[in-house]
């Protein structure tokens, strides 16, 4: 059976180390059989990926992916919390606050992006709850954050 780093390395994709936390809380915290990441960040090598806001600097296509690197990160707070990702039976629910533009409508398509790769990780275990949230502005002018809860063994 195919773990879920080998799956997202079939995938193209690289499991990258936990973001370092740029204010006072910590990456992720288990309860009982419930892990709940903060909000991951697009950082790449501890560098913001993009900055802006959906509508103006950026277009759905490019959102999809800035959620994409956001849950590559929540999957690394995960395994540093579980030591590997098999111990996540399911992946309960998702956030993902989208930095938009007035006006701007598409924040489910660009949440499609954590969501879709989620799925694509962990099969049918990787089907969610979801929140798609527009706002005026994110940390570091960031234009995609992404938490997810999940139910671990």
């Amino acid at each position: 059976m195919t773990s879920p780093e080998q799956r997202i390395e079939e995938l193209g994709f690289t499991l990258p180390a936990p973001v370092t936390p740029v204010g006072s809380y910590v990456p992720a915290v288990r309860t009982g059989d419930l892990v709940y990441t903060s909000g991951q960040v697009p950082m790449i090598d501890g560098k913001l990926h993009q900055t802006g806001k959906l509508g103006v600097d950026l277009g759905v296509d490019e959102g999809k992916g800035q959620a994409r690197i956001c849950v590559l990160n929540a999957l690394a707070a995960l395994k540093a919390e579980l030591g590997e990702l098999s111990r996540v039976r399911r992946i309960v629910k998702v956030v993902v606050f989208v930095a938009s533009a007035p006006g701007f409508t598409e924040q489910p398509q660009v949440a499609n992006g954590a969501s879709d790769l989620l799925a694509e990780v962990f099969g049918d275990a990787g089907r969610h709850a979801r929140s798609a949230v527009g706002v005026a502005a994110l940390p570091l002018d960031v234009p995609v954050e992404v938490e997810l809860i999940a139910e671990v063994g």
